[in-house]
């Protein structure tokens, strides 16, 4: 038998170190998919490159953000399939959206800066596979999906908590206050408007700036025009409903009376019900209720120094839902 001389000997050592380095690779790289799916799914969205969109509009709003939105869904996706989580959630991104926004809403509420806000990111977003884990137990009882509502229970007690610990709150005063009367201009500008237009869509992730908003709505509109315009209406009804109610100019602009309207809109009318005429104007109705909804639970949660998050969403949502088996009009979709 012919000994392989010192350059045959060296491809093949090539060759078995690149057979050995592939599946590591190719897990890697289907890693890296799961988590930007995770964040895409934080708009109802299974698309990576949608994913990577919005990784760079929360990079765009700042580099923390950006990173801690990241780490969020890597944990969470890292939790998941350590804890043996079903593959086709996994794979789907449905395990990496709600610690992305856990991941987030610590970095804006619990300040981005300090080690102890990084630890506690990491820590709730790992606990947030559980809370969804339950969730989906409960509400799969009656057909009905989980949502947001593990990242609000999440946050929610998050926020609740921290001015209790000194390690965590770095503030000097606690978030409670009582809640007030809506005060300031109402007039809404043309400015205004189109800010609040795309704000409406970044401050799903909490992010108020317009042009981060713009950025989101590009990644939706990637992924799927029909939600994409569905996002658009959603954000028109909700500017209109604030508007016609009296919400102060400011809120509107900002985008803090109107992303729930967004993805009540996209959730009912593009994803779990067949999109028709029908459904579209269910799916408006109820992004008018979550706009109502919306400064109702901020000033129930202001006592306690807690955040609205995205309960309208949830609430609104998951009601809508269980009310459609008796509408024949509506149908559920399948798939």
């Amino acid at each position: 038998m012919r000994q392989p001389s010192t350059a045959d000997g060296a491809s093949a050592a090539k060759s078995h170190d690149l057979s050995a380095t592939r599946p590591s690779a190719t897990r890697c790289g289907r890693f890296v998919r799961e988590v930007l799916r995770g964040q895409a799914q934080v708009d109802l969205l299974p698309s990576a490159l949608t994913g990577l969109v919005f990784s760079i509009a929360l990079f765009a709003a700042g580099w923390r953000y950006g990173v801690y939105g990241l780490t969020g869904a890597a944990v969470g996706t890292g939790t998941a399939r350590l804890l043996g989580v079903d593959r086709g959630r996994v794979a789907a991104g449905l395990e990496g959206f709600n610690s992305c926004l856990v991941g987030v809403a610590c970095a804006v509420f619990l300040h981005a800066d300090h080690l102890s806000t990084l630890l506690i990111a990491v820590a709730a977003s790992a606990a947030v596979t559980v809370v969804t884990a339950a969730a989906a137990r409960l509400l799969g009882t009656w057909e009905l999906p989980t949502l947001t509502l593990p990242f609000c229970l999440t946050a929610t007690a998050l926020t609740v908590a921290a001015p209790g610990f000194q390690h965590v709150w770095h503030l000097s005063d606690a978030p409670a206050a009582l809640p007030g009367t809506a005060s300031g201009p109402t007039a809404l500008g043309f400015t205004d408007l189109w800010h609040a237009f795309f704000a409406n869509v970044g401050e799903i992730f909490l992010m108020p700036q317009w042009y981060v908003g713009l950025i989101f709505l590009v990644g939706i509109f990637l992924a799927d025009r029909r939600m994409g315009a569905l996002a658009c209406a959603g954000s028109a009804v909700g500017i209109l409903t604030s508007w016609a109610l009296g919400a102060p100019a400011d809120q509107v602009r900002q985008g803090l009376m109107g992303y729930d309207a967004v993805l009540v809109a996209m959730a009912l009318g593009g994803l779990f019900l067949v999109t028709d005429a029908w459904s579209v104007g269910y799916a408006m109705v109820g992004a008018v209720t979550a706009t109502v909804l919306g400064p109702a639970l901020g000033a129930l949660f202001a006592p306690s120094g807690g955040h609205a998050f995205t309960w309208p969403f949830v609430l609104v949502s998951l009601v809508f839902l269980a009310a459609v088996p008796a509408f024949p009009r509506l149908r559920r979709a399948t798939g």
